[in-house]
């Protein structure tokens, strides 16, 4: 009896003083990709330290286009991910502002100006009604990558060109290119394959993708033709459930913070993706402001701003003071870091 009552002794002693809870994150990228390799494993430890070990992140792979993940967060089968915005254009309309062409020079500057203007204009739009929102960003400017040479817009007309969500369609349709809706992940298979021509994509891709094997011709502009904007959302009643403290202190480690991160990751991982191109010997046309094609581009798309102002203006948002204040925030957070 006494040698029970000392091993039970031992092993209640052994045990945490509080169970784990455990946040499972769906993610729908490669684990080597930096939205995994780095953003979320930097957000995992922030969210073990914030909670004192009392919450563990763990990702969950594999569950499908990253458009159902909105419905699967809002539904409990996991508790929280991020996704693209432009998936779901007919629910996401507002913070697609910050994918419009050349507005993303910087991703980690557009990701804090972009959460900074979702909570001064968007917030009470209620876009994101069953879920919490911890985050936005974009990734950064989404140039073409393409099997043959792109040397004026003739060559672009008619090209079968692949589209993720958002303003990517436009551009496409003004560009007089053939649009083929696909997520990012099928990309590789699709060109290998000859079912498009390009894709719209950032240039870190072109490693993490491994798009530099099934590339040869990639055409950049300054500040890109657009960039995809993301969230991260998580399910509200997980959150309600968490003792106070440490629902506060993710929300602590996430917002701001969180959108800078991601924006930052993704912009130091395009570089990466550069040379990937370079070494694989992906020739690379980088046009200057000055060059024909980007003025004829520039000329095309100049409308976009315009015609997102007109979609929105059954919200009631001031969307000439949103799209203003996001890009004074983007200079100014621009300017601080580099005076």
């Amino acid at each position: 009896m006494k040698t029970f009552c000392l091993f039970a002794l031992t092993w209640l002693l052994s045990l945490p003083s509080q169970a784990e809870t455990i946040l499972r994150v769906g993610t729908w990228l490669p684990p080597t990709n930096p939205q995994n390799s780095e953003v979320w494993a930097t957000w995992s430890q922030w969210v073990e330290e914030a909670t004192e070990g009392r919450v563990k992140v763990k990702l969950e792979y594999g569950l499908g286009h990253p458009k159902s993940l909105f419905s699967m967060v809002e539904d409990g089968v996991i508790d929280a991910a991020f996704s693209v915005n432009g998936y779901l254009p007919g629910r996401f309309r507002l913070d697609i502002m910050a994918e419009l062409p050349g507005l993303s020079n910087n991703a980690e500057a557009a990701s804090v100006a972009l959460w900074r203007t979702h909570q001064k204009y968007f917030a009470d739009q209620g876009e994101f009604d069953g879920l919490e929102l911890l985050g936005l960003f974009v990734h950064g400017p989404g140039q073409i990558y393409s099997r043959k040479p792109i040397q004026s817009l003739a060559d672009l007309r008619g090209m079968k060109m692949r589209i993720g969500g958002g303003v990517m369609g436009t551009i496409a349709e003004r560009l007089e290119c053939t649009a083929v809706q696909a997520p990012a992940p099928k990309v590789y298979e699709m060109m290998q394959q000859g079912v498009v021509d390009g894709v719209f994509l950032p240039l870190l891709e072109q490693k993490y993708l491994r798009l530099n094997e099934v590339t040869s011709h990639i055409v950049t502009i300054p500040g890109g033709f657009y960039a995809s904007s993301f969230s991260f959302f998580a399910n509200p009643e997980f959150m309600e459930n968490l003792e106070p403290r440490d629902r506060e202190a993710i929300r602590r480690v996430s917002g701001e913070k969180l959108s800078a991160l991601a924006g930052r990751a993704w912009a130091n991982a395009d570089q990466t993706g550069y040379e990937a191109a370079r070494a694989s010997g992906v020739q690379i046309t980088e046009l200057t402001e000055t060059d024909p094609m980007t003025v004829e581009i520039r000329s095309l798309l100049a409308d976009m701003e315009d015609q997102w102002v007109k979609q929105i203006a059954d919200t009631g948002v001031d969307a000439k003071a949103a799209l203003a204040y996001f890009k004074a925030q983007k200079t100014e957070l621009l300017t601080a870091t580099n005076p």
